[in-house]
């Protein structure tokens, strides 16, 4: 997958999963795994040893990755979820809220 929908700092509701209706701020986009990081969700526990003396190690929370087709992007307008419909505007793809036609 080359192209992701959604771009980072997008605010996105999650569609499936653990947690299913939540939304959050997208933090990283792997278009080559097409997958996302949203702030503050699917979070997992990781394992971490410490790396110098006198860091602490333990077991940390911290977000995993999502599938971006399990995400859909929200209007900041009308903060519903909308598939981006594309215009053309001077030579530039913008996109647009299919609900109320704001440009984001």
């Amino acid at each position: 997958m080359a192209k992701l929908h959604v771009k980072t700092g997008d605010t996105v509701v999650i569609l499936s999963g653990k947690d299913k209706g939540q939304k959050g701020k997208v933090l990283e986009t792997s278009p080559k795994e097409g997958k996302v990081i949203v702030e503050g969700r699917n979070l997992v526990t990781k394992h971490v040893k410490p790396r110098r003396q006198g860091e602490a190690g333990g077991i940390i929370k911290a977000e995993g990755a999502l599938y971006a087709c399990k995400v859909q992007a929200v209007c900041p307008k009308c903060q519903k979820a909308t598939r981006p419909a594309h215009k053309i505007e001077g030579g530039k793809k913008v996109r647009v809220c299919k609900h109320c036609g704001a440009e984001y």
